[in-house]
């Protein structure tokens, strides 16, 4: 693998991150008091100002839809864009600002590869333009979802119709009032002795008769608003049979078609935040005195800080290698690498983030710093698209394969 990033690359960082410098930092606390302002107001679901300030700057300066897949119309590989996606994750919010935020890429590259034209013409084009908004609905409160065969959520079909009744939650992005359309995951051939084509995806427009969405989920007692993880049950919801995704059955082959490059995302976004959490706590250990002398100057902190930047180093380099042979050998090829990032950027955040936290003190756990959100925030991800103990099997069983 070449280390080194082409210059074309190596210009986008460059712009991005002084996009970010100038436009996405000295708004941060902005974008908090909006969301803020929005919660006292009684709607916390309300889109900030600023985001949408921002938007049309970020298309002008040429880093929109930077995540578009190359062999899709997009201009960067995996390899290419990740660099590009840590620079995003140094601000929870930026990505959006870009049109790079989950749960919307990963839909608009389900659409991209497996929607139809009229799929693609109908919703793909506005989430490209950023007119509208999308959620994924794959997660139920009543199955073990980390099995995603176990997803009880009925997927029948009637004449020119499927008729859907499931309950999901932790339904991303649905809480966004400019959500116009859903991803479902469900069964459509439960007697199917293959597991994994018992299930479908289909398109589930938000305001389709019988969608309702009951309740936002809180994350260590934050709302997550503006967007949101919603409870939805769906009672005989009935969409056109032109709604469904790549055919009956091919649910399983959607989903790895969308975990995989998503997955890149997540990891490279956590190492962008990791790299800022380590930032703060440096600067806050040497602005910092205790007993004497600067906090920076006790050994305990010498050992943390250098085993931040050795952790944060191997996750770099180890998304890297995964991206890189997502395009030289294809997601299959790559699945173990791919299971690893995912296991090992979360935790590796985890444990730097909180280590930042003890520097701040009683400051690390408020809203006065973003360490707080963002440890909540990587914790969660350690369940997100498939928990540790889930990839952790995966690269245990293909391990051990390679030994029979």
């Amino acid at each position: 693998m070449d280390f080194e990033f082409s210059p074309k690359v190596k210009e986008l960082q460059a712009r991005l991150a002084a996009f970010m410098e100038r436009h996405v930092s000295p708004n941060e606390s902005r974008y908090w008091e909006e969301a803020e302002a929005n919660r006292a107001k009684g709607n916390a679901w309300i889109p900030t100002r600023i985001v949408e300030e921002l938007k049309p700057k970020a298309r002008a300066a040429g880093l929109w839809n930077l995540w578009r897949p190359k062999d899709h119309g997009g201009e960067l590989s995996n390899l290419e864009y990740a660099p590009l996606c840590e620079i995003m994750g140094r601000v929870t919010w930026a990505p959006e600002v870009f049109n790079c935020s989950a749960p919307d890429t990963g839909n608009m590259e389900v659409l991209l590869r497996y929607g139809s034209s009229e799929q693609q013409s109908k919703w793909l084009a506005p989430l490209l333009e950023g007119e509208i908004r999308s959620a994924f609905l794959m997660t139920e409160p009543g199955v073990a979802s980390s099995d995603a065969t176990n997803i009880q959520c009925r997927i029948e079909r009637q004449g020119g119709e499927y008729v859907i009744n499931g309950h999901k939650w932790w339904s991303s992005g649905a809480g966004d009032p400019r959500c116009r359309i859903y991803i479902v995951m469900g069964k459509t051939d439960p007697d199917n002795p293959s597991r994994h084509k018992q299930q479908s995806m289909i398109l589930v427009p938000a305001d389709t008769p019988g969608v309702q969405v009951t309740r936002a989920l809180r994350v260590f007692g934050f709302d997550d608003a503006p967007h949101g993880h919603m409870e939805i049950v769906l009672r005989d919801v009935r969409v056109p049979a032109a709604n469904m995704l790549l055919g009956d059955g091919r649910g399983f082959e959607i989903a790895q078609g969308r975990l995989g490059p998503g997955r890149i995302h997540h990891c490279m976004r956590v190492i962008g935040q990791t790299e800022r959490a380590l930032e703060l706590m440096c600067k806050r250990l040497k602005s910092r005195v205790a007993f004497g002398r600067p906090v920076s100057e006790q050994g305990v902190w010498h050992e943390r800080i250098a085993e931040s930047r050795i952790m944060i180093e191997q996750a770099r380099l180890l998304t890297l290698k995964a991206a890189h042979m997502m395009d030289t050998v294809g997601n299959k090829a790559a699945r173990a690498e791919i299971a690893m990032i995912k296991v090992l950027a979360p935790n590796m955040a985890e444990q730097v983030i909180d280590w930042a936290i003890q520097a701040h003190g009683g400051g690390g756990v408020c809203q006065e710093f973003p360490l707080a959100w963002m440890y909540a925030w990587n914790r969660c991800l350690r369940l997100a698209d498939g928990p540790d103990e889930v990839h952790r099997a995966q690269i245990a069983k293909i391990e051990l394969g390679k030994y029979l």
